[in-house]
């Protein structure tokens, strides 16, 4: 009877202590289930997600500044795989579409627990893919100072990566400050002036005040203009002629190309007296800088390798 009762005993400590360990685990999952605001709605997500695809720039990005498990993105503008300037972060990662083109059937093999998308994503689309994983569009408006830490921030909370977040944004805000002191040390205040400018074939476009990259450069004291050439709400102007291309002159013009059809256009244009008239022409100080990292990209990634051009840049002038 005794040997009866203690095989009870031992049978009943060990159900108890696997209902509390379910119990426990079952509290530790409602505890991390968050809500997250996205475009079309909240959207519920439990814990870390595993497997995180990306079907905008700036989250994959996000993603791979907060070290998550990146296993899908589109390819860059202009380009046939992810940008450049995070190549190395993103390894051998699948490609499930282009920025206004995704392959479904490349989402699904990827096998996600979270699908992160950009701010103009239909909501058809966004109905389709959450068959698949939860999704969360960017619900944070384009072309201002701040986009990208609050992009960054939205993206970091759906993957549950928000302290790491706070750690990466910290580290940019840092380098804005040192750059920030180089550009203040190196260019007097009265020649900051300047332009970000993307050469293609069908002649220069005049970037945004608000694009992303054009912020980081007021952000170190720049002082940028579009020259009312952009329309609100638009990235760029439209393309200029040769002959009007005074209208984009500033002391300095940073000048990105997406490809090497933009390169070949811009070799041509260098050779026209219009571009040799140029002021930031005759001062050496039009800076070349990639296209997909300075007008397509966005995110603490791309800001860090944005300073670090900047300041590449204004340590070369001689004094």
């Amino acid at each position: 009877m005794s040997s009866l009762s203690n095989r009870f005993q031992s049978t009943l400590l060990q159900t108890l202590a696997a209902v509390a360990v379910v119990s426990v685990s079952l509290s530790q999952a409602m505890a991390e289930t968050r809500t997250v605001e996205s475009a079309y709605g909240p959207v519920q997500i439990s814990g870390q997600p595993g497997r995180v695809v990306t079907l905008y720039e700036g989250a994959l990005d996000a993603a791979l500044a907060v070290d998550a498990n990146a296993v899908g993105a589109v390819i860059t503008r202009g380009g046939s795989d992810v940008a450049e300037y995070i190549k190395s972060e993103a390894g051998d990662i699948a490609i499930v579409g282009a920025p206004a083109e995704t392959n479904i059937e490349a989402v699904i093999a990827a096998q996600p627990d979270l699908i992160l998308a950009p701010p103009r994503i239909n909501q058809q689309q966004v109905a389709l893919l959450s068959r698949i994983a939860p999704v969360v569009a960017s619900n944070v408006p384009m072309f201002q100072p701040d986009s990208w830490e609050r992009e960054t921030r939205l993206f970091a909370k759906a993957m549950g990566r928000e302290a790491k977040a706070e750690k990466v944004i910290g580290q940019v805000k840092e380098r804005i400050t040192e750059v920030a002191q180089v550009v203040s040390a190196k260019i007097p205040a009265g020649q900051r002036d300047a332009a970000l400018v993307r050469w293609m074939p069908q002649g220069p476009l005049v970037m945004a005040e608000g694009l992303f990259s054009a912020s980081l450069l007021q952000a170190v004291g720049f002082e940028l203009t579009d020259k009312d050439l952009v329309k609100e709400g638009r990235p760029h102007s439209e393309p200029l002629s040769l002959e009007n291309l005074s209208s984009m002159d500033q002391s300095w013009v940073f000048l990105a190309t997406l490809n090497e059809d933009g390169d070949k256009a811009l070799d041509a244009a260098r050779k026209s007296p219009a571009f040799a008239r140029l002021n930031s022409v005759q001062n050496d100080q039009v800076i070349g800088v990639s296209g997909q990292l300075w007008t397509s990209a966005t995110g603490p990634l791309a800001a860090l390798a944005i300073l670090d051009d900047i300041e590449a840049a204004v340590n070369a002038i001689q004094p």
